[in-house]
């Protein structure tokens, strides 16, 4: 079992920047990729970035591609998503989640946190 508890989410203003971080207990944070996701009102939960167990490969959907940067730091068992440039259509819940591989599927991961919400004003 991978707990996961995810802060930093707030409201903040367009062209603004926030950081989330996504605390890990339970099993070895090491073992797993982590993922960020995003759920708007209204839509279907989308991937925004992934990166692998020692931090070396990431990904990023092209909707935050240049503006969000995932990192991670194993020691602290801790996954950090910085968000640049903050566009009103970032606005959403956002979750961290685990899995054994790094990828854009969300049925890939097995462990979620309980989300963080951002609001972007405009």
């Amino acid at each position: 079992q991978v707990q996961l508890v995810e802060s930093g989410g707030g409201l903040v203003q367009a062209g603004g920047s926030r950081r989330l971080s996504c605390a890990a207990s339970g099993r070895p944070f090491s073992s797993y990729a982590m993922g960020w996701f995003r759920q708007a009102p209204g839509k279907e939960r989308e991937f925004v970035a992934a990166i692998s167990w020692n931090g070396g490969n990431a990904g990023y959907a092209d909707s935050v591609d240049g503006r969000f940067t995932i990192s991670r730091d194993n020691a602290k068992n801790t996954v950090y998503l910085q968000m640049n440039s903050l566009k009103p259509e970032d606005t959403a819940v956002y979750y961290c989640a685990a899995a054994r591989i790094r990828s854009r599927f969300d049925t890939e991961y097995g462990y979620w946190g309980q989300g963080t919400q951002v609001t972007v004003s405009s």
